[in-house]
Order: structure tokens, then sequence, then C-alpha cells
């Protein structure tokens, strides 16, 4: 059973102000908290779960800091519109090892603001072995419930962070940087690569002029049918699957 001052609590991790102080983000779902409780570099704090649940992830949940609740209790605690037997509180991760961009391959969003796109970009940066993501500060929460619902668990394998990503641009010598943009060299006609820096733009307005500036290379998808644009994160990966 819950207590009210515990109640409120978890309620107010919803709020960006309070998951920053505190450290810790919300996990909703089987399949997101079985895939946390999986990876050795995630710290599970507490986890809220209905009976059912329990008795299912028993050998998963020995050691652990478990507190069976109700229907009625996960729905006050839940962000999700319709709950679904469990809840974790999270720790946030580290984000201060170094970025290292020589040899790998690094994406850039600039004021991604929807956090489903966000979400999903993490999971495909996860699908292709890209275990980096430098964000600019208008980018959407990462910690945002939407952003770690959509990551489907991918949050943990991907570094997130956020910068001024202009000034980290201007940074990187010898590096190849290419910017997602609606004309440019189209994907189809390039060679793989194994290292490099992708910079995908904002759902609206694309990438900003003073970050566009800084690319070496604007790449871009061959347009065939009469859509203005592509989804952020649809153009993320069709552009991965092409290059590396």
């Amino acid at each position: 059973m819950l207590v009210k001052s515990k109640l409120k609590y978890i309620q107010s991790l919803g709020q960006k102000k309070f998951r920053k102080e505190e450290g810790l983000f919300i996990a909703e779902g089987p399949k997101l908290v079985k895939e946390l409780l999986e990876d050795d570099g995630v710290n599970v704090k507490e986890i809220y779960a209905l009976k059912e649940w329990i008795d299912e992830n028993k050998k998963q949940l020995i050691s652990r800091d478990i507190i069976e609740i109700s229907s009625f209790e996960l729905e006050k605690i839940s962000l999700l519109t319709t709950p679904n037997k469990v809840l974790a509180l999270v720790q946030q991760f580290d984000e201060n090892s170094p970025i290292i961009t020589k040899g790998k391959i690094t994406i850039v969003l600039d004021d991604v603001q929807d956090p489903g796109n966000m979400g999903t970009i993490i999971r495909i940066a996860d699908w292709f072995g890209i275990n980096q993501l430098i964000c600019s500060h208008g980018c959407a929460d990462v910690y945002n419930s939407k952003v770690i619902q959509s990551t489907m668990g991918s949050i943990a394998r991907v570094k997130v962070v956020y910068t001024d990503i202009g000034e980290w641009l201007f940074g990187q010598k010898d590096i190849s940087i290419y910017a997602a943009a609606l004309k440019g060299k189209d994907i189809a006609d390039m060679e793989k690569i194994n290292e490099g820096i992708l910079i995908i733009g904002n759902e609206s307005k694309g990438i900003r002029p003073e970050v566009f500036a800084l690319a070496n290379e604007k790449i871009t998808i061959r347009k065939k049918g009469k859509a203005e644009s592509l989804n952020a994160a649809v153009a993320c990966g069709i552009i991965l699957s092409h290059i590396i």
C-alpha cells in the first residue's frame, strides 16, 4: 500500500524539475521494466507493481525493493493513459563521461522537440549500434515519460548528452559532419561510412542555419512522391540504413 507522501513523491517525478532534483525517472510496463532490470548498467531503485506481475517475475526480483500496490494505486501514480502492471523508479544515467567521435557514428539532434520522435531516434540509434546522442538544449527532455516509453529500453544503451551543439560541432576537427536536408547529396549514392556525425533537425523548421553551416556535407533522401517532408525519426532511420 502507498502512503500519501510516497504517492505525491512519485507523481512529482512527472515534472522535469523534480526528476532533475532527485536524479530519477519513471519507467512503466512489463517489457520496459524487464529490460531495465536485466541490464547491469541500470540502477532500478524502487518497483511498484500489481501482485500478478510480482508473481510472474519472482526470480528477477530477488533483493529488489518492490512494493505491491493495487490497480487503483497504480492509476494514481502512472503517467500512462492505460497503466500497465508495473512502474519503476530508475536512477538517471551519468552524462559526464567523455564523448569520443573518432571511429564511430554520432547522432546530433537540433531542437527535436517531440518526445515520441526523441525516444524513437534513441531506439533507432541502438538498432544500428550507435551509442551516443548529442542534443541541443532545445530538444525534448530525455527523461520525459513519453521519451522513455518510446525507447523501449534502448535508453539504457545510448548515452544522451545536452550541450550547445553549435559550439560542440565547431570543435569537432578532422571528422565528417553530415546534415540531413531537403536538398543535398542523395544518400543512395553515398559510400558506407564507419565514422561521422549526423545532424537531424527540428520537426518543422529543420536544422538551424548556424548549425547547418557547420556541416561538411548536406545529404538527402530522394523524394518520389509529393509529401513535403519526412518525420525526423523516420528520416534518421532511412539515412542510417543507407550510410552504415
